[in-house]
């Protein structure tokens, strides 16, 4: 199956398995940054925000989407030019191993322009269904409210 679809704000055309999930698709076309993980749903690992919502990769027909938006990590930003929530999860120390980093930056981002200011337990809420087992999320909460207090500085 062939169709057309936004990724990162480009116009792509994918070929896909009709029964192919968003992760596999999206891996298969070079999109490493979308990470697999338990490919249950359960981990996070693969978010990735479709239409600006965010979802586990993993769990989206990639034939249910056609000509949706998704946006993977790497439309937020880069090594040269990373978006403010990037750069404060590296400020905090929030990037360990990184791999759960792309999916806990995108649920950060989904958050941050949908409620400028978030209360600690709304950053929870928010980050809720994405793993980390290396920080204790201590420095990831901590790396949402820097990017939130930058994000408004900046409006």
């Amino acid at each position: 199956m062939e169709s057309n679809f936004i990724i990162n704000e480009r116009p792509v055309v994918l070929d896909f398995d009709p029964r192919a999930t968003l992760l596999d698709t999206l891996r298969a076309h070079g999109y490493t940054e979308v990470k697999k993980g338990c490919a249950e749903g359960m981990c996070g690992s693969c978010l990735v925000l479709l239409e600006d919502k965010p979802v586990n990769a993993c769990q989206v027909l990639t034939a249910t989407i056609v000509g949706q938006r998704i946006t993977t990590i790497a439309g937020l930003g880069d090594i040269h030019h990373p978006h403010l929530i990037q750069q404060a999860f590296v400020e905090t120390g929030a990037v360990q191993c990184g791999f759960c980093t792309p999916g806990m930056v995108l649920a950060s981002y989904a958050l941050l322009t949908a409620n400028t200011s978030p209360t600690e337990a709304e950053i929870c809420a928010a980050l809720d269904g994405n793993l980390c087992r290396c920080t204790g999320y201590v420095k990831i909460i901590e790396a949402v409210k820097l990017a939130a207090r930058r994000m408004a500085e900046h409006d």
